[in-house]
């Protein structure tokens, strides 16, 4: 157990899939509530790792949508993506598919390496959310997730809202940790995404 352990929180990015491992204090809620659906699906109702969240976005929904989904662009917004790139053509859609990949530090328990992500878009509604699959493998890990999001006009900007699941032997050996990892790597997605977002706004204004 402690070499999971070990392994879990020297590869904070692996278990989110995310962003950078802190989120800032305030980035994000969370909303425990009914779990998310896009076209009526949602994340895995088995899995025992799971988090929702959601922030509010100063930003037009299309600045919004389209920083989240132009995918080979997420390294330009978020430090920790390393590659992305899509593997079909044309708007982000039902079908398409993307690799990314996230730097792992060397640790007592394994050497430097790198995690690779394949996503596929299982539903989407332009404009409104997303909900896509894959797994994420690195050397002696692999994470199988699930992640839905939604995108909300309200006064003031766009309410985000997202949601993840994670199952995997080395995930569930440890759920307690897995699932904070999963927590702050949500949010410190959200606060990127807000940070995009909201500068672009900002420059458009000035």
């Amino acid at each position: 157990m402690s070499g999971i352990r070990t392994a879990l929180f020297t590869v904070p990015l692996a278990l989110a899939v995310l962003g950078t491992a802190a989120a800032p204090a305030g980035a994000a809620h969370h909303h425990p509530g009914t779990s998310l659906t896009c076209r009526g699906e949602g994340v895995d109702p088995g899995a025992r790792v799971r988090h929702r969240t959601e922030t509010l976005i100063h930003a037009p929904l299309r600045t919004v949508w389209k920083l989240q989904t132009d995918v080979a662009r997420w390294p330009s917004w978020q430090a920790a993506v390393k590659t992305a790139e899509r593997l079909d053509h044309g708007p982000l859609r039902k079908g398409s598919a993307f690799r990314w990949t996230t730097p792992v530090p060397p640790n007592p328990a394994t050497p430097a390496t790198e995690l690779g992500i394949t996503s596929t878009v299982e539903q989407l509604r332009p404009g409104s959310c997303i909900r896509w699959t894959g797994p994420a493998i690195g050397e002696g890990l692999r994470i199988d997730g699930v992640h839905v999001w939604h995108f909300t006009a309200v006064d003031g900007g766009v309410r985000v809202s997202t949601e993840e699941t994670h199952t995997g032997a080395q995930v569930d050996a440890d759920v307690p940790t897995a699932t904070e990892i999963l927590r702050q790597g949500l949010e410190a997605w959200l606060h990127d995404l807000k940070t995009a977002a909201e500068a672009r706004t900002d420059g458009l204004r000035n």
